[in-house]
């Protein structure tokens, strides 16, 4: 509570910094007076608004990425203009303009006043951001950003020289972490100023880097493996790189992103995704039956998901209303043979990956985001619509970096290697992470335990019977990276950055469901530069579509690649 708490306190000073930077009636200052000038500023300061627009940086990066690949759900039936370049302005502002500039200016003083820690910190957020950067459109500029009225049209580094610089960030950071500093920030919002935690993560993070360049670096594979070899990475839970969000409503809103779209007074305000729900239950045939005591679903889809009303109407044989989901009186089109459409069963209602159609009064019936990791309601099986204040009040994470995240990546660097056993087990070791993670995020319901325990035999019991599913699913995989890839998303549920750079670098998994549309055009290999970048950089040429592939994408170009487009 400690670090929520600190959150609160922290958004409420910037609050009312940003409130009264707006105040000033001299229109024709060039400097803002409520601004803190490098050379007067706190680092501490810096640092607290470093850490916070990380986390919504990073929570909005990952969204997008998890709605491309169908860990939530994407509007848009034509890739192409699937996202507007407009839509990303604001990210490449908070990006450049805020965060990045932050840390520079706080180096300035971290170096004089020998602030390693401090700047460990702002060089392990800035590497994540400039990879996140590159993954999403290409090259950037980086050399000659930031340096305000000396160049206000910097030319793109290629994507590969701002991975170097990335990586080389990373390798600063832990040797500051490794060093002594004069003084320790005053708050740490990720590990409370346990600096080998950082280090874990920092060399987790070159673990990201190594497998995304894999396939255009002979030498990544060995890096990656030296540092899983040396054993000090995020390996287990308590690692965990990941922000807290807080509970707190009005004046700031500390909560949960995904909450604040979930729990509102009229309702949901965003759909989940059919096809991840599909895959959690099993099938459209999967999922449980009280009366016969099976439960063959994905135990964190209770926990991922709240469902507020049960059965989904029109679906698996239930009446159909078509004034709140249409498409319940609908047949599927013809290219989605053998994959979910229009809704699951038993009230896993969300949408269909592509479907733009307009917004029915259904903002008590569709589903939510759940206790994990939004901090909403634990679904035990009570339904209701929901408001604001359900559940955890939204005081739930945005991961960053996860253990679990690590053993898949170390598992598809075991299958890439012909090592499918070694593979398999990391990959085991990944979902029993991620389950123990997912399932003890809050304390459990009575009434979930009683219900688990009465009908089902207990979590324990559905966990290994769903374990020993998915290895027969294993086992029987014609395309093994198809059955890793889908657990690898079920994992990534809450950021989808990972996701989105696994489909483009191993084109699977294959089994996802298409695009609503027949022809959507092919899948969005980078997105187009923001508007506001590509309008006024004079060296900066808009994309001609979302074909253009970054640096470390050397698959066949799209349509035709990924296949589940």
């Amino acid at each position: 509570m400690k670090k929520t708490s600190n959150l609160i306190k922290i958004l409420v000073l910037c609050f009312g910094v940003f409130f009264a930077s707006c105040e000033t009636t001299e229109l024709d200052l060039t400097e803002n007076p409520n601004a803190l000038s490098p050379d007067k500023a706190d680092p501490d300061f810096f640092l607290n608004a470093i850490q916070i627009q990380f986390a919504y940086l990073t929570e909005s990066f990952g969204s997008t990425a998890s709605q491309v690949t169908r860990i939530d759900y994407m509007s848009g039936r034509d890739y192409n203009n699937a996202y507007s370049p407009s839509s990303f302005n604001g990210r490449w502002s908070q990006a450049y303009q805020t965060i990045m500039l932050d840390i520079k200016q706080m180096n300035a003083i971290a170096d004089e006043g020998g602030l390693a820690y401090h700047k460990g910190i702002g060089q392990v957020i800035e590497a994540h951001i400039l990879m996140t950067l590159v993954d999403f459109f290409g090259d950037i500029p980086y050399t000659e950003a930031l340096q305000g009225a000396d160049n206000l049209n910097p030319v793109a580094d290629s994507g590969t020289s701002v991975y170097e610089a990335a990586i080389a960030l990373l390798d600063d950071a832990i040797a500051n972490f490794n060093g002594d500093a004069s003084a320790e920030p005053a708050i740490d919002l990720y590990y409370s100023g346990d600096w080998t935690a950082w280090i874990k993560a920092a060399n987790t993070l070159k673990m990201k880097a190594y497998i995304t360049t894999r396939l255009v670096d002979g030498s990544a594979i060995s890096k990656f493996n030296a540092i899983v070899a040396s054993g000090n990475y995020i390996s287990s839970n308590g690692d965990d790189f990941q922000f807290r969000w807080g509970t707190n409503e009005v004046q700031p809103d500390s909560r949960h992103p995904r909450y604040r779209s979930s729990y509102t007074a009229t309702g949901g305000n965003s759909y989940m995704s059919n096809s991840l729900m599909d895959y959690m239950r099993g099938g459209f045939d999967g999922g449980y039956n009280i009366g016969a005591g099976t439960f063959t679903a994905d135990p964190r889809i209770m926990f991922y998901y709240h469902r507020q009303t049960n059965p989904t109407p029109g679906i698996d044989g239930a009446p159909a209303d078509e004034e709140v989901l249409e498409c319940g009186l609908q047949n599927p089109p013809s290219h989605y043979a053998g994959y979910i459409f229009c809704g699951n069963p038993q009230g896993w209602w969300g949408r269909d990956h592509g479907n733009d159609n307009g917004i029915p009064p259904d903002g008590f019936l569709r589903t939510l985001a759940g206790v994990y990791p939004a901090g909403g309601k634990l679904d035990d099986w009570s339904y209701g619509g929901q408001q604001n204040g359900a559940g955890f009040g939204g005081n739930g994470i945005t991961p960053i970096m996860l253990a679990s995240w690590a053993d898949f990546m170390i598992g598809e660097v075991a299958l890439v290697g012909g090592n499918e056993p070694a593979a398999k087990a990391a990959m085991f070791d990944g979902m029993e992470k991620s389950m123990d993670k997912v399932t003890n995020f809050y304390p459990r319901t009575d009434r979930f335990d009683g219900i688990m325990d009465f009908y089902f035999g207990g979590l324990a019991f559905v966990t290994s019977n769903f374990y020993a599913r998915i290895s027969d699913e294993w086992d029987a995989a014609a395309d093994k990276m198809d059955v890793l890839g889908m657990q690898y998303f079920v994992a990534q549920y809450g950021n989808g950055l990972d996701a989105y750079n696994f489909y483009r670098r191993t084109g699977n998994p294959k089994t996802l469901q298409p695009n609503i549309e027949p022809n959507p055009g092919g899948f969005i290999r980078s997105f187009f530069y923001p508007g506001d970048h590509a309008n006024t950089n004079s060296n900066i040429t808009q994309k001609d579509n979302v074909g253009v592939q970054v640096f470390w994408d050397t698959n066949p170009a799209s349509p035709g690649f990924p296949e589940a487009n």
